[in-house]
């Protein structure tokens, strides 16, 4: 197998120290509490990381279902509106997994610490299926507004935007040393976990109405996601890199080598764009979930790269491989003006070829960890008296 982690890599994890700060009133005052009170019923023998692992696959677990029921978001639109096309069971169950996966997000950690195994592989391991989620979890939401309440195009920004959120989080750390937690990430999962139960029971047809203005719930729904971002995430992050500055407490890197992180980011976010607008056969509007895995594996990998280089103080990669191929294939889908067959085609291959890559990364750093530091990823080794 491959190797990823370069000595030097290596050898900045040895080092590496969890740093964060966490203000959220939700967090501190609810669910740490809760989490606090779970914990203790997890047996000391489960590693934290088979925590974390469990939890994401809930979350694909729920991909899954609602890419049997509603494959295309065509469930919820005017001509199947009067059909209940996804069965109330789904969304009750998608919000328990849900909530069970946050629950697990939650107490892994201290499940760490409560067994004395607290090291890098188990940030690096969270925060990396975390990256992963960001596309799994709001496919799911989408599915109650369908596309005549947001087109495909429009619900592809949201995911941009809350990919840019995770994004820059990490980016923050990179430049300040430290993890400020953002207050909307609880928010965000709760709220979740709330509206896909409060839909088992009213059914989704009761968010298809219109509100004063001539509103949706579908359009505030989209707006609150801009606004709390801008608010919550993306002006505290850049005051947090600015005071950093200021007070000479974080990494003082260079300009240059600050907003390095960002090029690879900026590039696929150029890439994907373009081919979502200027799609010769309208492709996003075809596959819509197919075109969001793409993005969202790309972008986990590229947020990946970003975790190893922050985490062992490294500098960050300007360029991710997994751009090549897919700047290939845009430029031949624009300049052949491929035939509806052939885009889609090209973009299941292209699926298939990023997810096929982004695992095999995954797992190989994960394995070069656990060479590392004699450890198991799933299993917690007997110390050695």
């Amino acid at each position: 197998m491959a190797r990823f982690l370069s000595k030097d890599k290596l050898e900045g994890f040895e080092k590496y120290k969890y740093n964060s700060k966490d203000t959220s009133v939700l967090s501190n005052y609810v669910m740490h509490p809760f989490w606090d009170w779970c914990v203790q019923f997890c047996p000391v023998w489960v590693a934290p990381n088979l925590l974390t692992f469990t939890g994401f696959l809930l979350t694909v677990l729920n991909f899954l279902l609602f890419s049997y029921y509603d494959y295309g978001f065509h469930a919820l639109t005017k001509e199947n509106i009067t059909n209940d096309h996804i069965p109330s069971w789904v969304w009750a169950v998608t919000a328990v997994n849900l909530f069970v996966a946050y629950t697990l997000d939650g107490i892994d950690g201290k499940q760490a610490r409560r067994t004395g195994t607290s090291g890098p592989l188990g940030e690096l391991f969270d925060h990396g299926l975390d990256s992963y989620s960001t596309v799994l979890i709001p496919t799911c939401l989408y599915s109650i507004f369908g596309r005549d309440e947001l087109s495909p195009l429009r619900f592809f920004f949201v995911i941009w935007n809350i990919f840019i959120n995770f994004y820059l989080t990490h980016w923050e750390k990179y430049n300040t040393g430290v993890m400020f937690l953002p207050w909307g990430y609880d928010f965000t999962m709760i709220g979740s976990c709330i509206l896909l139960l409060v839909t088992s029971v009213i059914g989704p047809h009761a968010w298809h109405v219109t509100l004063p203005g001539g509103l949706t719930p579908g359009s505030v729904f989209e707006v609150v996601l801009y606004l709390s971002a801008m608010i919550t995430s993306q002006t505290v992050i850049l005051w947090n890199i600015y005071k950093s500055y200021r007070d000479g407490t974080g990494k003082m890197r260079p300009f240059c080598e600050a907003v390095r992180p960002l090029v690879p980011l900026l590039c696929f976010f150029v890439l994907s764009t373009v081919w979502a607008v200027y799609s010769p056969t309208d492709v996003l509007s075809r596959g819509p979930r197919l075109f969001y895995v793409l993005t969202g594996t790309i972008f986990s990998n590229i947020n990946c790269r970003l975790i190893v280089s922050q985490m062992s103080d490294t500098r960050c990669e300007a360029w991710n491989g997994l751009l090549a191929p897919y700047a290939l294939a845009l430029g031949a889908v624009l300049c052949a003006r491929a035939s509806p067959a052939a885009e889609l085609l090209l973009l299941w291959a292209l699926t298939a070829l990023a997810s096929a890559a982004h695992i095999y990364y995954g797992t190989c750093v994960v394995r070069e960890m656990c060479e590392h530091f004699n450890i198991s990823c799933f299993q917690i080794k007997p110390k050695i008296k």
